[in-house]
């Protein structure tokens, strides 16, 4: 199976240029005592999407939850809990992006036995928008507003962005 292949290979040649990078080494003895990240990032499941790569950070930094759509359903917001209540996080971004497959099948209707839930939620989120762009910043705005919602002693550290797959930048909405 060449899919686990190139797992095992990739987990290789971490462990070894971990080793080799004495700041990367010490860091990761670090994070083996325990994770103390300061913002949580609730992205989309695309393979295209990295926030630790699109924001440059590594191991122990970031706090991320992904899912398609970035749809917050119960175990998404057992998670922000998790984060926010026992990390103390300080910064949460729901982090849409370009071309999502999860809005484009939302914008057109499609099924799936088990989609179908994330999906009538992305619906929800951007009404009659027709325009994929504005969907995906809808959807992202309407999530934050859910967070807002479900942690109103957490209001202020909840924000929108964009993740331009094509530029690669990032812009945060409102």
């Amino acid at each position: 199976m060449k899919e686990k292949e190139l797992l095992i290979n990739g987990n290789k040649s971490f462990v070894l240029n971990s080793k080799a990078d004495k700041e990367t080494d010490e860091a990761l003895k670090e994070l083996v005592k325990g994770q103390n990240p300061s913002v949580l990032i609730i992205t989309c499941s695309d393979s295209r999407v990295s926030p630790e790569e699109i924001f440059s950070l590594g191991l122990g930094w970031l706090f991320v939850i992904r899912t398609a759509g970035n749809v917050i359903n119960e175990g998404e917001l057992a998670s922000v809990e998790y984060g926010i209540e026992h990390l103390h996080i300080k910064y949460v971004l729901v982090l849409g992006h370009t071309h999502c497959g999860a809005v484009h099948a939302a914008l057109h209707n499609e099924k799936g036995k088990y989609l179908d839930p994330i999906l009538n939620q992305i619906k929800k989120n951007i009404i009659d928008e027709k325009d994929e762009l504005e969907a995906s910043k809808k959807n992202a705005l309407e999530e934050v507003k859910f967070l807002k919602e479900k942690f109103p002693e957490y209001d202020g550290i909840f924000e929108a962005g964009l993740y331009d797959i094509e530029t690669r930048k990032v812009c945060f909405i409102k």
